[in-house]
């Protein structure tokens, strides 16, 4: 295991232990979250695992960016709002 610290992070790109703001277009919603390790992300509603399907689509994008998850009820449509390393 290795920690990581995210404060020391110096990218525009989404990498593990970002904060994103991201808006639902189909919900016309917004919401944060952070990018954690699996184990993480079960113990809070906020975090969600770099290896969940919106996880793996937000890794490597910036604000501004359009993302589409799949998904059994069809495709999800996000935009990146906001990304930090708080």
């Amino acid at each position: 295991a290795r920690t990581v610290d995210i404060t020391t992070i110096k990218t525009d790109k989404i990498v593990f232990g970002a904060t994103v703001k991201i808006f639902d277009q189909q919900k016309e919603i917004s919401s944060t979250y952070q990018i954690v390790g699996e184990d993480e992300a079960m113990t809070d509603a906020n975090k969600i695992s770099f290896t969940s399907p919106l996880g793996r689509a937000l890794i490597g994008k910036e604000t501004g960016d359009e993302i589409t998850v799949k998904a059994p009820k069809g495709d999800l449509i996000y935009e990146v709002e906001d990304v930090k390393y708080l």
